[in-house]
């Protein structure tokens, strides 16, 4: 049985990993925002994934065992909260929308976690307040509990560009397009069309920051066109894939 490692990393501060780089599951007292100032971030628990770029934060509420995992040369912001304070008032992990003010305000809140002086303590209550008006982004990536449904789910994680219906994928595993379709629903919460889309955004996030040009990104993960994933990439995170890495280009040589 794997060990858990409790409090590996500090609840607050910065971390810089190499792409490909990870930490291991562990576990935190406190709540905690993760945030990539560079590069992308994947935080995976049992009951999934969720992959966050410079838009956007990962929210993981104190205790549950989690691990991190690098795309791109990660610059990894960790703000810690104590457990008996819960601005956001959840209790499962959550992408968050980061605003440039709030980027700001994690960066600066970020680079001395030892300083206790009252301009701190302001800093960090805007930084609450914002926090508390952040969207919530439907980002998650559910693992599958259904030996059915991980079957088909590990087939398009080795090629999300793979096109078959529910149907035919379904002949593969050996099950009917209703009853996965029921799974899909049950398990995931979520359609198997929503559920694709999101692993394949999921891994043009991954690629794009692998430096990966964007056609190459659009076709690997199954778009019909390079158009078709930049207007499903802006509509889901507020930018173009193009800028995306840009700025992971702009990090290197910042």
């Amino acid at each position: 049985m794997t060990q858990i490692r409790h409090d590996p990393v500090a609840p607050t501060g910065i971390r810089r990993l190499a792409s490909g780089g990870a930490i291991d599951a562990h576990r935190h007292d406190d709540h905690q925002i993760i945030y990539a100032g560079r590069g992308v971030v994947a935080v995976t628990t049992s009951a999934g994934s969720w992959v966050a770029p410079g838009t956007r934060a990962i929210w993981v509420p104190a205790g549950t065992v989690h691990a991190h995992q690098a795309h791109g040369g990660l610059e990894l912001h960790l703000v810690g909260l104590p457990a008996t304070e819960n601005p956001l008032g959840l209790d499962a992990p959550t992408v968050l929308a980061v605003n440039p003010l709030l980027r700001e305000l994690i960066v600066a809140y970020t680079r001395s976690p030892a300083d206790d002086s009252p301009e701190r303590a302001r800093l960090r209550a805007v930084l609450l307040d914002q926090l508390r008006a952040s969207p919530q982004q439907p980002l998650h990536l559910p693992a599958p509990a259904s030996p059915l449904l991980r079957s088909l789910c590990d087939i398009l994680r080795a090629d999300p560009g793979d096109g078959r219906t529910l149907a035919e994928l379904g002949r593969e595993v050996g099950a009917s397009e209703r009853t996965l379709s029921r799974l899909f629903r049950g398990d995931l919460g979520m359609t198997f069309p929503q559920w694709r889309t999101q692993l394949r955004l999921h891994v043009a996030l991954v690629l794009l920051a692998e430096g990966t040009p964007v056609t190459a990104v659009a076709h690997r993960c199954g778009w019909s066109s390079a158009s078709a994933f930049i207007d499903v990439f802006r509509r889901t995170f507020g930018h173009t894939p193009g800028s995306q890495a840009a700025g992971r280009s702009a990090s290197r040589t910042g």
